[in-house]
């Protein structure tokens, strides 16, 4: 019998249903001495009388003929959900909640997201984006995608995108007019298109070589706070700009971008997907948790 956690009101069920605490406790799998405790501690806690009891026969007083009509279909209806709730269907459905920094989902649609959709037509994917980091679980979201270094240490995190780093980028044009730098320093004499932080400061662009750091406070023309538009000031000759080398690879190899200092600019983890916990993962999260590791053993 599936158990849902109502054990005594099962076994008095049971037991009224048999008129027998014997085969109760053969339907039940449980120790006759299981199921008369069980009955036991329920009459215990009601302050009842449930069944008369003698050597020879069990049956309900009256008492517990009224309890067990007004039990029966609510642990039927209850035996129906756990039975529906713990058998996976073939193909995962519902909602996938996830929670991710702004931007990233646009390094997920291809192939990841998009994929995952084809395969599993009956899942509904929610993202959604905010900068400051939250608690997953108590803001009610399956899993959330961050950078390696900003994933919680008890978070069970799987990698979906390879390492990247940050390139300091400007247009041809930019370059023609203001020169190309040739160390950290001439940065002070360019322009820049700052980005905005969720905390309101701008970021600052830190360059490392041979573990010499620099953090640079390049002087800007203008500040934003959407990647997008801060490829694209850098594409129009704004002023160079700091951007990690997943959103402008197709920048760098068509020319509209060009990188400078790269020697002075490491890489850094790429996005994790994580969530909380292996045990009882949704069956919908499986299936991308899955996904990722397929896609990433065919690009190995």
């Amino acid at each position: 019998m599936h158990r849902t956690g109502l054990t005594e009101l099962e076994v008095t069920l049971a037991v009224a249903q048999r008129s027998s605490f014997r085969a109760a406790a053969r339907e039940l799998g449980m120790s006759a001495t299981a199921v008369s405790n069980a009955v036991a501690g329920l009459e215990a806690r009601l302050n009842i009388r449930l069944f008369n009891r003698s050597t020879r026969s069990v049956s309900l007083t009256e008492a517990g003929r009224r309890y067990v009509e007004r039990i029966a279909p609510a642990l039927a209806e209850i035996q129906r959900a756990s039975k529906e709730i713990s058998t996976q269907p073939e193909s995962p459905t519902g909602t996938l909640r996830i929670n991710a920094p702004p931007e990233s989902a646009l390094l997920l649609f291809e192939p990841l997201l998009r994929e995952y959709l084809q395969r599993y037509p009956n899942m509904r994917i929610d993202i959604a984006t905010e900068a400051r980091m939250i608690d997953i679980v108590a803001e009610g979201f399956d899993a959330g995608i961050r950078l390696g270094e900003s994933v919680p240490q008890d978070m069970i995190a799987v990698p979906v995108t390879p390492p990247a780093r940050m390139l300091i980028v400007g247009s041809p044009q930019y370059f023609a007019t203001h020169g190309v730098p040739q160390t950290p320093e001439d940065l002070a004499a360019h322009q820049g298109v700052g980005m905005r932080m969720s905390h309101g400061g701008i970021y600052h662009w830190e360059l490392e070589r041979h573990q010499q750091k620099f953090a640079i406070n390049i002087p800007t023309r203008i500040v934003l706070n959407e990647l997008r538009a801060i490829r694209q000031a850098a594409r129009s000759g704004m002023g160079l700009a700091f951007i990690s080398s997943w959103f402008i690879e197709k920048d760098l190899a068509s020319g509209s971008l060009v990188s400078v200092l790269e020697e002075w600019c490491p890489s850094f983890e790429g996005l994790r997907l994580y969530y909380p916990g292996r045990r009882h993962v949704p069956a919908g999260l499986k299936a991308l948790i899955e996904m990722v590791h397929e896609i990433r053993d065919r690009q190995i």
